[in-house]
């Protein structure tokens, strides 16, 4: 009876190891980056601090990005204009 736990510890222990790692590497992909909230914290705006507080980091950061993205095509725009 002791070979059985023998051979089944190590081997359920492996296979809960790369079970997590597998749902380690999705949630990295889905998780926030600690560069993206610094630099959220350092130049947000007041309506995305609203966000922050009211629908969490994701919805935050969402209106964040929007906002410096619109910001970079305005500015394509306008020295598209200039040419």
């Amino acid at each position: 009876m002791a070979v059985w736990f023998v051979f089944a510890v190590p081997l359920v222990i492996m296979f809960f190891a790369l079970f997590m790692e597998r749902v380690e590497s999705r949630l990295r992909h889905v998780a926030v980056q600690e560069t993206d909230v610094e630099e959220f914290l350092e130049l947000a705006r007041p309506d995305e601090v609203r966000a922050l507080y009211g629908h969490g980091i994701g919805r935050a950061l969402e209106l964040f990005r929007l906002r410096r993205l619109g910001g970079r095509a305005a500015k394509l725009r306008g020295r598209r204009g200039r040419d």
